[in-house]
């Protein structure tokens, strides 16, 4: 079986939701350490005083992410897991209701998906039990016309992490080791009132053999 959370450091892209607190305190009760990331410095106060670190970045500026990843390495040496909750919904109005501004607005998600994964992969690699989750929505499986901006932005993330689980099978492969790590992508309808539930399946994704889960989609 992976070893326990404990010791382990766990970076939340986007922590400034309700899901990330939730997700924060599943994760310092279980032992690891957190460091939250999120734009609004103002808003990260309240992780603070739940025991983790803090960090102030714009996740959608590629500069500022790989910055951030050089600070962590300098401080930490590594990271075990990297849980996106960069989010957003716009919607409604049909498909001509989808407006471009809207698009853009939630494109944000997927261009910090982008930005976050490349600049931890190495740790990912390198870490002895590495997990990582982005959350989409059942909306991919059941687009509807008023948010088709929401669930092509959803279906690119998964693509995207689909990718990452991919990278990772191929390096234990090809180096002949184990695999270790995984990349997983959490569907939910919402995430209002289900906070707590998505923290406990992130957590519980170290008590599970990564053979078993990477490139996994778990709906919740």
């Amino acid at each position: 079986m992976t070893e326990p959370m404990s010791g382990r450091l766990v970076l939340i892209a986007g922590a400034t939701s309700a899901s990330g607190q939730a997700a924060a305190e599943a994760l310092i009760a279980a032992g690891a350490q957190v460091l939250a990331v999120g734009h609004d410095r103002g808003k990260l106060d309240a992780l603070t005083a739940l025991g983790a670190e803090v960090e102030a970045c714009d996740l959608t500026d590629e500069g500022a992410v790989f910055a951030l990843a050089q600070q962590v390495h300098a401080r930490a040496g590594r990271v075990d897991g990297v849980l996106h909750l960069v989010g957003g919904w716009r919607g409604g109005g049909g498909l001509a209701g989808q407006s471009e501004a809207d698009y853009r607005f939630l494109e944000r998600s997927l261009t910090a998906l982008r930005h976050v994964s490349r600049a931890f992969d190495a740790d990912l690699h390198a870490s002895a039990s590495a997990r990582t989750a982005m959350i989409s929505s059942t909306a991919v499986a059941r687009p509807l016309a008023g948010g088709a901006n929401y669930a092509a932005v959803k279906a690119g993330g998964e693509a995207w992490m689909h990718a990452v689980a991919q990278g990772l099978a191929k390096a234990a492969r090809d180096a002949g080791e184990p695999l270790r790590a995984a990349a997983v992508v959490f569907r939910v309808t919402t995430l209002a009132g289900s906070e707590s539930v998505l923290a406990s399946a992130f957590v519980d994704l170290w008590a599970q053999e990564p053979t078993d889960l990477n490139d996994q989609v778990i709906e919740l």
